[in-house]
């Protein structure tokens, strides 16, 4: 993508010049192109992928957990962000958190945690992104 030319000129201690030769065609072309992308839609997607990959991968004792997650996009100033969500919880303790990382029993022992959100997660984030680059350089 070329801006054209573009010339600094000092004169003297007090005046910069600066000339430009040129247009920004191309990138205002690029800028109108993504206002179109349905980022949203594509989130929305992956977000629901995420839920099952989720809810595939999570310790089944009920199977109260697995059934749990779900998903909000948030619009933010600068895009949009996925949240995965998981409503069970218990006392005020988000089972799906200790699942993940353990936790303390009553009588002063400790159950070691599995990280299963991670593995679960990974290949969404990866098909994610390269669907969303996929979009942006088909412009």
């Amino acid at each position: 993508m070329t801006l054209g030319e573009l010339n600094l000129i000092v004169e003297d201690d007090s005046m910069i010049i600066i000339k430009h030769k040129g247009n920004f065609n191309k990138t205002e072309k690029f800028l109108a192109g993504a206002k179109r992308i349905r980022f949203k839609e594509i989130l929305e997607s992956y977000a629901k992928q995420g839920v099952n990959a989720l809810s595939s991968a999570t310790p089944v004792d009920s199977g109260l957990t697995s059934s749990s997650w779900g998903y909000n996009i948030i619009t933010t100033n600068s895009g949009f962000r996925i949240e995965w969500t998981n409503s069970n919880v218990v006392s005020g303790v988000p089972i799906a958190i200790i699942l993940q990382y353990g936790h303390g029993t009553r009588n002063g022992g400790w159950v070691q945690g599995r990280d299963y959100i991670n593995p679960a997660i990974a290949p969404i984030f990866a098909d994610l992104t390269e669907a969303l680059w996929k979009e942006v350089t088909k412009l």
